[in-house]
């Protein structure tokens, strides 16, 4: 009993210290883009590596791109640093390599990033996701091989988050952020957030707060992230003619 006891030890510890060299990695490299004399430039070389890590953990079910959102009466919203979207059944509409927009019903979460997490950031967090969440998404009845297609599936709610290399707050995702979190409400909700430098929380278990507090709080972040997304199913069938309709006006 001794030796398995001493097995599972080693094995906790053995994931929680590989698990901590990825955040490790990203920090340093977070860190390295200081040396990046513009605002703007630091920030879109920030952007790219939370992407990376994103696309790097994420099945490939889920796309991964800086855009535009987009709906099927033309309304978009701002441009969003991360948005995480189904290709599988959705295509990228206009799509350049400089700039893209995603159909609404495309969207499973979107992300903010930024320098550090404070009332301002996060209060701007909060605008960018509400500019995703008031677009209108539609939804048809899917056909399967049996003849009678499934209804038209409901919509989910959009996640939406914060990434950032630190945050202000001197009690981290304690009670001066809570306080703040709970005057963000419906469509400027923010589910979840990440500082780099140990800091993560999400509120995925019916509106609780969850915490991590440490050198694994990437990974705790990223995994509770999955099994979210997990829990959300796949992405409704869009109706392509209410966007066709629009161009034969």
């Amino acid at each position: 009993m001794a030796e398995v006891h001493l097995s599972n030890v080693r094995g906790t510890e053995f994931l929680k210290r590989a698990f901590s060299s990825e955040q490790t990695c990203l920090a340093a490299k977070l860190r390295s883009s200081d040396r990046i004399v513009h605002a703007g430039d630091r920030g879109e070389v920030n952007e790219k590596y939370f992407i990376d890590v994103l696309r790097n953990y994420l099945p490939n079910r889920y796309s991964v791109h800086k855009a535009t959102v987009l709906d099927c009466e033309g309304e978009v919203s701002h441009s969003i640093d991360i948005v995480v979207h189904d290709r599988q059944y959705t295509p990228l509409l206009l799509d350049s390599e400089s700039h893209r927009y995603i159909p609404a019903e495309a969207v499973y979460a979107v992300f903010e990033c930024k320098p550090t997490i404070n009332k301002s950031y996060l209060e701007y967090a909060g605008s960018k996701a509400e500019s995703v969440r008031r677009l209108k998404r539609t939804s048809v009845p899917i056909p399967n091989a049996g003849g009678a297609p499934y209804p038209p599936k409901s919509h989910f709610e959009i996640i939406a988050g914060i990434l950032a290399i630190n945050i202000d707050w001197e009690d981290g995702f304690g009670s001066s952020f809570q306080k703040c979190h709970t005057t963000m409400k419906c469509n400027k909700r923010i589910d979840c957030g990440l500082a780099v430098d140990g800091h993560s929380f999400d509120i995925f278990d019916a509106g609780a707060f969850g915490f991590c507090r440490s050198e694994n709080a990437l990974m705790f972040f990223l995994f509770r992230l999955l099994n979210q997304l997990q829990s959300l199913g796949t992405v409704p069938a869009v109706d392509w003619n209410a966007y066709a309709s629009r161009l034969s006006m």
